[in-house]
């Protein structure tokens, strides 16, 4: 049997792309195991996927000052010790890398012992972690086109993201029942990422008698953000959160608004879902939400508007013209190359474990 060590952490935009490929490699015969931190959140998320987890210590590596960074580097070195360890132990076929600090030393470590690694980097541009792990790589897939030009050369493929099955699976009737909404008319849904986004939410509710005239709307509106005032508006339904029924709300939606996260762009992309995005500015991220909203505008899956210069009555007319064009943005993602990640990936990893 094939063995994979699937590896990611930090948060779960580096765990849940790594979940997303298990049916697959499995189906394909592989023995799958998982390597994080000892602590961090990928531990609760492979252990109940009901992986075999296997913990080494993880630094992270601070571009700013912290009295971490004077410890941490040792925890780096230990870390590659116990990634060499279980390399050496477990014998793995290839190594498949999400991202994230903890990743370093287990990627580090499987080119010593001439295994195989797969990085997967969701932003246009890689992140730290990414950076030092990518000479270490034997391939690197990618979302976005214009990430090659930060790869090594002939390193990179464009597979787009691994997306869990569970999301192509939602029911706009179960949405409908859940939320109360009629469906008479078309849906709109917001969503800032699970704690919500505070100018979005001032921006669609300074305009929210407008657009009810022609859209019923689902709001996601983040931890501790709904407004109770609000709870009464005909047409207008809003939640903290949502996770088992967040298919269903998309398999609803007719447009979406969205900020430009890798991971949530690219379900919109697999769903085939016309999203307006309104990235997080520079002055709260490094960039890489601008970066990724620009690529999708260029590629025609994406309308676009920047939180800086967002006022009423471009937002309202912006919803508009994406809902009037939507078939035009459709077109698009059905004709993008980055919609069967899951398959491209692991054609690539069964590839690379065949040719060890």
């Amino acid at each position: 049997m094939k063995k994979i060590l699937l590896t990611g952490g930090g948060t779960a935009g580096h765990v849940t792309p790594n979940l997303a490929l298990l049916p697959l490699l499995k189906k394909q015969g592989f023995d799958v195991s998982y390597v994080g931190s000892y602590d961090g959140i990928e531990k609760k998320l492979a252990e109940e996927a009901g992986l075999t987890y296997h913990g080494i210590s993880s630094g992270k590596l601070r571009r700013y000052f912290d009295l971490k960074n004077f410890t941490d580097p040792f925890r780096v070195i230990k870390g590659y010790g116990e990634a060499k360890r279980l390399i050496k132990s477990l014998k793995p076929d290839v190594v498949f890398s999400k991202g994230g600090f903890v990743t370093v030393p287990v990627v580090i470590a499987a080119h010593k012992y001439k295994v195989p690694v797969v990085i997967h980097e969701s932003d246009m541009t890689p992140g730290l972690a990414n950076r030092i792990c990518n000479p270490y790589a034997t391939k690197v897939c990618c979302n976005f086109p214009e990430t090659f030009g930060h790869l090594p050369k002939d390193k990179g493929v464009l597979t787009g993201q691994p997306i869990r099955n569970e999301l192509f699976s939602g029911s706009k009737e179960a949405c409908l029942k859940f939320t109360g909404l009629s469906g008479a008319k078309p849906i709109l849904l917001i969503t800032g990422g699970s704690l919500g986004s505070v100018a979005i939410n001032r921006a669609i509710r300074n305009i929210l008698s407008t657009l009810l005239e022609n859209f019923d709307i689902i709001h996601l509106c983040g931890k501790n953000n709904v407004d109770n005032s609000l709870n009464d508006v005909k047409g207008y339904v809003q939640y903290e959160y949502i996770k088992d029924e967040l298919k269903d709300m998309f398999a609803a939606a007719d447009v979406i608004i969205s900020r430009a996260g890798a991971n949530t762009i690219c379900e919109l992309l697999a769903l085939r879902k016309p999203n307006l995005l309104i990235p997080l500015p520079a002055s709260q991220s490094r960039g890489d939400q601008i970066l990724n909203a620009a690529s999708f505008e260029k590629q025609g899956f994406s309308k676009v508007l920047n939180e800086e210069t967002l006022t009423d009555e471009l937002l309202s007319k912006t919803i508009t013209e994406l809902y009037t064009s939507r078939s035009s943005y459709i077109s698009a993602m059905e004709k993008s190359s980055q919609n069967d990640a899951v398959t491209t990936i692991v054609e690539l990893l069964s590839s690379l474990s065949a040719n060890k």
